[in-house]
């Protein structure tokens, strides 16, 4: 590994996400810089950042804000991280648009720089191959969409960030920052990325995104009779049946009823049901002073302890964290 200061590029493209690219190019600027102003130190910075586009060009992002680039993606011959910001447009168009520059991506990677790419920019990683046979993220609203389009990627969407060899992906929106924070600690170590984090008042300690994803996604399909079943599912948070009871219900047999649910919602009727009560607690956490004891009762569990436990899984935070952090009423 190089010595510091190293080079972070952004790379930025036509309806590109502004504040991924503004917010992450501060956050390593500032690396080496910020706790030590605060604390009236000298200052060492730890990233040289530059924004990086086609033949140089400005680009126009998806708020209609124009960013002026530092340098052609053509002409970057060294960085130490390549990160690929968020698609804030239509994200097909932007595919199709950005294929001229893929081979500069990969000609990077090649050259040993990390390449990260956050939110939707995972997209645009994914075009160019690199992730091919490895894990990856996204934003959780666009799971169905990448993995549709990238079957060959092993696409784990509840992570907030994920890491194959020098390749680094961040799940949605606002990710950027926690895959800054990681890369800062990968090159600088721990102290160093601890301290940006707290100059900036930045949470970092968000390790999946389901805390903020939605099961109402897996009506995204084609299966009218199966969308009955989830709709008959959402209804019934509470009730106490069995499959043979459902699929009976739905005029099915309980092995084509599975079969049909698989192929329509990738999960089970009763992974289906469990996602529906831990959505149905954590809008009771967020906008509801109900004890827990109630208000696991109120979303089908009897037993305290499995469905804490089931809680913590899902979202990485016990119930009493996640009122703590979402609730509005407070």
């Amino acid at each position: 590994m190089n010595k510091p200061p190293y080079i972070v590029t952004v790379l930025g493209f036509n309806q590109a996400l502004a504040s991924a690219i503004t917010g992450a190019l501060d956050v390593f600027a500032f690396a080496g810089v910020s706790w030590q102003r605060i604390h009236q130190m000298p200052t060492t910075p730890q990233f040289k950042v530059q924004l990086a586009s086609a033949h140089g060009q400005p680009f126009l992002c998806s708020n209609q804000v124009t960013l002026n680039p530092n340098i052609a993606i053509e002409d970057v011959s060294h960085t130490d991280i390549l990160l690929i910001p968020t698609i804030g447009g239509d994200i097909d168009a932007v595919l199709e648009d950005i294929q001229p520059q893929l081979v500069h991506i990969r000609r990077l990677q090649k050259m040993g720089a990390d390449i990260a790419a956050n939110c939707t920019g995972t997209f645009i990683l994914a075009e160019t191959g690199l992730l091919a046979n490895n894990v990856a993220t996204t934003h959780w609203g666009y799971a169905d969409k990448f993995k549709a389009r990238y079957p060959d990627v092993d696409l784990q969407s509840d992570k907030m960030v994920t890491q194959a060899d020098s390749v680094y992906c961040a799940g949605g929106g606002m990710a950027w920052i926690d895959l800054s924070i990681l890369l800062i600690e990968r090159f600088c170590g721990h102290q160093v990325a601890s301290d940006t984090a707290k100059s900036h008042v930045l949470d970092v300690s968000r390790t999946n995104q389901t805390i903020y994803a939605s099961s109402r996604q897996r009506h995204f399909h084609s299966d009218k009779d199966i969308s009955a079943v989830q709709s008959y599912l959402e209804q019934h948070l509470h009730t106490k049946f069995t499959l043979a009871e459902l699929a009976h219900i739905h005029n099915m047999t309980e092995r084509t009823l599975m079969r049909r649910f698989k192929n329509a919602c990738d999960t089970t009727p009763w992974q289906y049901l469990q996602s529906l009560r831990i959505e149905h607690a954590r809008k009771l956490l967020e906008t509801t002073s109900m004890s827990l004891e109630k208000l696991v009762y109120a979303v089908g569990y009897e037993d305290m302890s499995s469905f804490t436990r089931l809680f913590k899984k899902t979202t990485g935070l016990s119930p009493s964290q996640y009122r703590a952090k979402f609730n509005r009423t407070r």
